[in-house]
C-alpha cells in the first residue's frame, strides 16, 4: 500500500539527517496518514479512506464530506471521490 494520502495527494520526501559534526545520513519523511471512515449523510453510506491528519481537518473545517465534494472541483479529486460528487449530483437532482 502506498504511502500517499488519497485526498491531497501528500507523499514521502527524502532530505538528510545531518549530525552535530555535520555528517549526512539520508531519510525519509513520512506523512502522517490514518485510516478514516467518513460518513456522507446524502448517500447515506460511510467511506474508509486513507488520509493525512491535514487532509481530514480540511475536510471537517468545509462541513463534512458532502460539502467538501460539493465545493472541490471533480479536476482536482481522485477517481473514487469523482464517482462520488457524481452521485451526489444525482442524489440532489433526485430531491
Amino acid at each position: 500500500m502506498a504511502r500517499r494520502c488519497s485526498v491531497t495527494g501528500k507523499g514521502v520526501m527524502t532530505g538528510n539527517n545531518v549530525s552535530h559534526a555535520h555528517n549526512k545520513s539520508r531519510r525519509r519523511f513520512l506523512p502522517n496518514l490514518q485510516q478514516m471512515s467518513l460518513y456522507s449523510e446524502a448517500l447515506n453510506k460511510s467511506v474508509s479512506m486513507r488520509l493525512s491528519t491535514a487532509a481530514a481537518r480540511t475536510i471537517e473545517h468545509r462541513g463534512g464530506l458532502d460539502a467538501y465534494l460539493h465545493g472541490t472541483a471533480a479536476a482536482d479529486l481522485p477517481p473514487e471521490l469523482r464517482r462520488m460528487k457524481k452521485q451526489l449530483g444525482k442524489v440532489a437532482v433526485e430531491a
